[in-house]
């Protein structure tokens, strides 16, 4: 009609939501009708028996349930199943060594049982490192339900402050802490009468040092995990530390053992190494060189003894040093085995090596005679001297006075290649056969770039560098009739086969030379005070300037003396090095040589070989001054 608004035409979606609606109002008021009449029926068979319930009948059935309800829930029931699934194959198969590793991880342990480290000993079987169980406490926090008062009594056993030991074990993540590592017996006992869940013990073992600084160089020492650092320690690590064992175990929820499963691997302990060193001889030297480096105000000082027929190493000490069981505060001066790794130029004890080599190529006689020219020798215009002019001198005296002009005049008569090869052949450049770590190789540059100069100078012992160690290896030479011996660290079980050195001299100018050792240590030598009472000595200093930088201080010096004792039939090889002395005497001959005869009387003694002189005090004259 006009002027009347028309109906609203509906789409399909709006008839469907009115057709839905319409009969979701219908379906209430056909439940509303059927409880009221299920309502009156109850009312009128009150009291009579409950009829049975017809479930076909029932309204809700009777609507139409939509089709997608149950297709979503098949749909969820399925990814439920498949997550299911692929978790437990993921679990069972994909990742089950971890999963298995896990669970075994909240009752197994694996407790390794150390191995005893072996023993360190000296030449007579007495004890110079050892090892004493100790126990090591640990704990695993995750199992730790200690309550305060118990916390107190853990931390004052452990010798340690409460929020120190709390610091440990309340840390995120770590399930293992050590709580301290070689405590006390008495701690261990006062923990475990504690008897905390998560807290456990086990025994490890402390290394003891009976020699403490006298030995320290030689023995080294270990880290809190038992292995080698320095000295014997590091360089017989592999045959000191055995191998460890390893128990397997169940434990239950207090963290005790209930039983052992699997094969047990015992630990195979350490060997012993029976050292050359004698301790005896050692305690003294190091005395000897400790109370010298006092006396001189010196920096540092090293004593080296060798045994002439075998070549074992009877002592070596050096000072400062330090305590291998207390390094606290500990320094790399202190830690320095100098008479190994230190190197210097050898200075005047190079000098009976050139002599041997002018006897033994016949250029010279024990009684040639050279004459010093006053002391003073020019060599492409440089001048060398001698600390005394001198006139004419014998070959013999040239190293008695410790002649550099004698000495020059001999070694330019050679060729350069014949100086190299000797020095060479006797050590010089050259790592020492030992098994010791930070050996020092010394220094000795090709002869093809020594100019005449240089030749002379390193024939009294400017130009090379060598260690102490080095310098009494090369002094075996002349103890044993020529031979350079091999030197060993550890006690030899057999005597030294006949050759088994390496041949640098004759027998007999080994033995000329030792006789012109022998005058360096009486009246007129340069070393008087080296003399030993009841023993022959013969030997040479040293005396030198340090290097700095490229060239030398004008105040500092080192000492040092070489020798062998006695001198017909030698025992022993001695080498002394004084380091920076600086109390107004720095010759070799005052402040190393008496040292030399204090070892040397001390340790022939202690050897048990005979006085070879007659046993009578003798007084000692100044020396005369060496020249360098």
């Amino acid at each position: 009609m006009p002027g009347a608004h028309a109906a609203p035409r509906m789409g399909p979606i709006s008839r469907a939501i009115a057709s839905a609606w319409g009969a979701l109002t219908a379906w209430r008021g056909r439940r509303k009708e059927g409880a009221r009449a299920s309502m009156a029926t109850r009312r009128r068979q009150r009291g009579s028996a409950m009829p049975a319930v017809r479930y076909a009948t029932s309204p809700l059935l009777a609507s139409p349930t939509p089709a997608w309800r149950s297709r979503l829930l098949v749909i969820l029931i399925g990814i439920g199943a498949l997550i299911l699934a692929t978790k437990a194959v993921y679990v069972q198969v994909i990742d089950a060594a971890y999963y298995r590793k896990e669970g075994a991880d909240r009752y197994m342990r694996n407790l390794e049982l150390p191995a005893r480290r072996g023993r360190i000993l000296d030449r007579n079987g007495l004890i110079l490192a050892s090892s004493l169980p100790r126990p090591s406490v640990f704990a695993f926090p995750r199992e730790m339900d200690a309550s305060p008062a118990e916390r107190d009594a853990l931390a004052k056993a452990l010798g340690m402050r409460r929020g120190e030991l709390n610091k440990k074990l309340d840390l995120e993540g770590p399930k293992f802490v050590w709580l301290s590592r070689l405590a006390s017996d008495a701690a261990g006992e006062q923990i475990a009468a504690l008897k905390l869940k998560g807290v456990h013990q086990i025994k490890e073992y402390q290394r003891q040092y009976p020699e403490g600084e006298a030995a320290a160089h030689i023995v080294g020492f270990t880290n809190i995990e038992d292995q080698g650092q320095e000295g014997i320690e590091l360089a017989f690590q592999k045959d000191l530390s055995g191998a460890k064992g390893e128990r397997q175990v169940i434990r239950d929820g207090k963290g005790r053992v209930v039983e052992a499963v699997g094969d047990t691997v015992a630990p195979v302990d350490g060997r012993d190494i029976e050292l050359s060193i004698d301790s005896r001889v050692q305690f003294f030297a190091y005395q000897r060189i400790r109370d010298a480096v006092a006396a001189h105000k010196a920096k540092a000082g090293s004593v080296v003894v060798l045994d002439a027929k075998t070549g074992e190493v009877l002592a070596l000490a050096n000072v400062p040093t330090y305590t291998p069981a207390n390094r606290k505060n500990l320094s790399g001066q202190q830690l320095r085995n100098r008479a190994l790794t230190d190197i210097f130029e050898p200075g005047s004890t190079m000098k009976p090596f050139i002599v041997g080599l002018g006897l033994q190529t016949h250029r010279v006689r024990p009684d040639t005679v050279i004459d010093t020219q006053g002391g003073r020798i020019n060599i492409t215009g440089s001048t060398i001297t001698d600390a005394h002019p001198h006139g004419p001198l014998t070959v013999a005296q040239v190293i008695q006075k410790s002649s550099n002009v004698g000495t020059v005049k001999i070694a330019m008569q050679m060729q350069p290649r014949e100086m190299w090869e000797l020095f060479s052949g006797i050590g010089l450049g050259h790592k020492p056969e030992l098994p010791f770590p930070g050996a020092a190789n010394g220094k000795l540059r090709p002869y093809k770039t020594w100019r005449p100069i240089e030749q002379a100078t390193m024939s009294y012992g400017y130009g090379q560098a060598a260690s102490l160690f080095q310098l009494a290896h090369a002094y075996t030479v002349f103890a044993s009739d020529g031979e350079l011996l091999p030197v060993s660290l550890v006690k030899r079980s057999e005597p030294l086969p006949t050759g088994a050195g390496t041949r640098i001299f004759s027998p007999e100018v080994a033995r000329q030379v030792r006789d012109m050792l022998h005058l360096v240590t009486q009246p007129g030598g340069t070393a008087p005070k080296a003399y030993a009472v009841g023993y022959s000595v013969g030997g040479k200093t040293g005396t030198a300037h340090k290097q700095e930088g490229s060239g030398y201080a004008a105040k500092k010096y080192r000492a040092w003396f070489v020798g062998i004792a006695p001198v017909e039939n030698p025992r022993i090889v001695v080498a002394v090095m004084v380091d920076e002395p600086s109390n107004g005497v720095y010759f070799g001959g005052d402040v190393a040589a008496p040292v030399f005869s204090e070892v040397v009387q001390q340790t022939l003694t202690t050897l048990g070989v005979p006085p070879d002189i007659a046993v009578a005090p003798r007084i000692v004259v100044q020396g005369e001054e060496e020249s360098f």
